[in-house]
């Protein structure tokens, strides 16, 4: 299933509503100023593999989530903190690029 396409706010630093993030976002879990997502790596080397590669990305939005990784287990933590911590459009284009990133890994 192809998640809707919500474009960001024209300001990416706008906060934006986390039902509208859910939405956008259906493997994800909002809570008020946090989206999160858990994956599972096929191994521990593909797991850090996958950290890397959304760091790239993280890099080139100037946005940085929150990583952990303990063994297969990765967990990807999205907030604002220069917004006090609520949800922005930054967050919405990261999500989708650490989405499109686990894709690419899982596949």
């Amino acid at each position: 299933m192809t998640p809707p396409t919500t474009p960001p706010p024209d300001d990416p630093r706008a906060p934006i509503a986390p039902q509208t993030l859910a939405a956008a976002l259906p493997e994800w879990t909002v809570e008020t100023g946090a989206a999160s997502r858990t994956v599972q790596a096929p191994s521990f080397p593909a797991a850090v593999e996958l950290v890397r590669t959304v760091a790239d990305s993280a890099e080139e939005l100037g946005h940085h989530p929150d990583m952990t990784i303990s063994y297969r287990t990765v967990t990807f933590t999205c907030t604002t903190h220069d917004a006090g911590g609520a949800l922005t459009g930054l967050d919405l284009m990261l999500a989708r690029a650490i989405d499109q990133a686990v894709a690419a890994a899982l596949s």
